[in-house]
């Protein structure tokens, strides 16, 4: 697309942005805390608020009900010239707020301050997931809108009301109504950038097992002084098989773990060793400096890239206050596993549960409980949307824009694909430093500015691409 059409666009962002920001503002007000039942009329309100603000763009927009909090559909398109046509997400609701005794002012009352560096930064509740970050979308299809009166591309804008909670009926919702939201692919935006100046796509995200093993022995807590070394203690049996996970390189020891899991392409892999990603950098921050994963992998592998194993909680016998000496009678532990294109999620919960069985001594006996489960995403390296996308993100933010791997799990993503068939292009302009989930959350102005440009971009991108 020429730039004769796409600077009038930009311009136009950069002149209307005080207007975009208290756009941003009057939803972030919006009290939107989907796990409390007292914030359901919120989550309500902000679905209406977001579904008329999208129709004032041209889209035909409904709120539709769910088992749950209900999403909003808006759709601009239709058109018969082969453009592209595509699926964007978003969130409207948010964590709690607690501890609000940490919040520096209240957190629905949204702010630009001053960050401790210098840069301006806005302060509430969802400033950045996902409010923010779905508003640089919708304020880039704005522009477009004023300017040319059209889009690049055709769209359908789903936001669901229920991600910070598990999206549990946002799922059914989608094999509902799969034949309207079908697209070329998707977009999500609820990611983020590599540093403040780095713009990056997230092109793979790793899979998740999570499940919970309870070792039972004796019918009941024992007296340690009667029962001591001659009965069987859930806690050590425990123990000792979740020691054994790992070996002293760090490696899994689950047989048939690594089954499936290839290496990085070596241009990427070449891309990510020049990011330099240190122990100094990482972990010092959170008072560590050694890394703990495998010893033959780089840093940014580790925690970007690897499959891993982690206990992520343990229980068993007495925890109170003071002393009381009992074997207990049971030891339970939550494990999870993140995993990578390659590895499939019921084969490694099996794969455990077998480990565990296998390990276990006469009088003891497992249980399981099936927490979660979800396969790693890659997309395709070569895949055109990815390469426009890259270049538009290049172009704005003046660095090339990184091909990163994320560690974290997006499940609405594996969702897309396995319901709608879609790969999606994770795109946002989320930092390290937003204390997403946790009191004073914010989101760099920078971002929500240059955010909006980078969509605008994109969407130009995606049409000469097609």
């Amino acid at each position: 697309m020429s730039n004769a059409k796409l600077q009038p666009v930009l311009d136009r962002i950069d002149a209307d942005f005080d207007n975009s920001l208290e756009r941003l503002f009057t939803l972030l007000r919006i009290k939107s805390i989907s796990a409390d039942p007292a914030f359901a009329k919120d989550c309500r309100a902000a679905a209406d608020h977001l579904a008329k603000d999208i129709a004032t763009l041209g889209f035909k927009t409904e709120v539709r009900p769910t088992a749950g909090h209900p999403a909003v559909v808006g759709k601009l398109n239709g058109s018969t010239d082969g453009r592209p046509h595509v699926l964007f997400y978003g969130h409207y609701d948010v964590q709690p707020v607690d501890p609000l005794n940490l919040w520096h002012r209240p957190p629905f009352e949204p702010v630009v301050t001053d960050h401790a560096d210098g840069r301006k930064i806005i302060v509430a509740r969802g400033a950045e997931d996902d409010k923010g970050q779905l508003m640089t979308f919708v304020e880039a299809c704005r522009a477009w809108k004023n300017v040319t009166g059209s889009l690049p591309v055709d769209i359908t804008i789903v936001i669901e009301g229920e991600e910070e909670i598990g999206s549990k009926n946002f799922v059914p919702f989608l094999e509902a109504n799969k034949a309207e939201l079908k697209a070329d692919f998707a977009l999500v935006c609820d990611t983020g950038m590599w540093d403040p100046n780095t713009p990056a796509i997230t092109t793979s995200l790793r899979g998740l097992v999570y499940d919970e093993v309870k070792i039972k022995a004796a019918n009941r807590d024992l007296h340690s002084g009667v029962f001591g070394g001659g009965a069987q203690n859930p806690i050590r049996v425990l123990t000792r098989i979740l020691g054994g996970l790992h070996d002293d390189n760090g490696h899994i020891t689950i047989p048939g773990f690594y089954d499936g899991v290839k290496d990085l392409p070596p241009d990427i892999l070449a891309q990510w060793k020049q990011l330099n990603l240190t122990p100094e950098s990482f972990l010092k921050p959170i008072g560590l400096s050694v890394p703990a994963g495998e010893k033959d992998r780089l840093l940014i592998e580790q925690v970007s890239s690897r499959p891993t194993c982690d206990i992520n909680g343990i229980v068993g016998g007495y925890t109170g206050e003071g002393s009381k000496t009992v074997i207990a009678a049971e030891a339970s532990a939550k494990v999870s596993f993140r995993l990578v294109e390659g590895q499939d999620p019921e084969k490694i919960r099996k794969a455990f549960r077998d480990y565990v069985t296998a390990r276990l001594p006469a009088d003891c006996k497992a249980e399981f409980i099936d927490h979660s489960g979800a396969p790693a995403i890659a997309l395709d390296w070569n895949m055109k949307p990815l390469a426009a996308a890259r270049r538009a993100l290049t172009d704005e933010w003046g660095k090339e824009a990184l091909l990163i791997g994320s560690g974290a799990s997006i499940p609405i993503v594996a969702d897309f694909k396995r319901t709608l068939g879609l790969d999606s292009v994770l795109i946002g302009f989320g930092l390290d430093d937003d204390n997403i989930h946790s009191p004073n959350e914010k989101y760099d102005l920078k971002s929500y500015h240059k955010g909006i440009r980078s969509w605008a971009r994109i969407l130009a991108a995606f049409a000469d691409a097609k």
